[in-house]
């Protein structure tokens, strides 16, 4: 009797239906992802961090009330666009100062930093050969800060620290 007793006590807390059970997942994976940091959510606004395409980077960090930005383009040969400055925004529009003569807007569109193809004549004074920093498009490969502060260009200059 007090075999059946307590075999009756474990099997009924191993039941589906007891306190062991563990909690509801999300029912999709997008968000199950998401739960567990594994993919970013869409809704997260900030733009900090590094991004890259082939050999063009791009890093932002966080400062003051807006942030810092560099980029470079690198095709080799000497032929090169590097650049640093400040960076403002407003919705997915950024207004991009890398010299007090290269101003522009960009856009930030999903995890992705787009220059337009018509950049300012002055962003020529940041470049050699024939490089430019037009049409650049760039995907977010990190969004940690430490990683973006450390990028460095091709000359071995910090781009976004502090």
């Amino acid at each position: 009797m007090k075999r059946s007793i307590a075999l009756l006590l474990l099997l009924a807390g191993c039941s589906p239906g007891g306190p062991s059970a563990k909690p509801q997942q999300p029912q999709d994976l997008e968000s199950a992802a998401i739960a567990r940091g594994l993919v970013r959510d869409p809704r997260d606004r900030e733009i900090a961090g590094l991004y890259a395409r082939d050999t063009d980077r791009l890093c932002i960090v966080p400062r003051d009330s807006g942030y810092r930005i560099g980029a470079y383009v690198d095709y080799g040969e000497h032929i090169a666009c590097s650049g640093a400055g400040r960076l403002s925004r407003a919705g997915t529009v950024l207004h991009v100062e890398l010299s007090p003569v290269c101003g522009f807007e960009a856009r930030v569109v999903a995890n992705r930093i787009l220059f337009p193809v018509a950049i300012p004549d002055g962003c020529a004074k940041l470049c050699t050969g024939r490089a430019s920093f037009s049409a650049l498009a760039a995907s977010r490969i990190s969004d940690a800060v430490s990683e973006a502060r450390a990028l460095r260009d091709p000359k071995g200059r910090r781009l976004c620290a502090s």
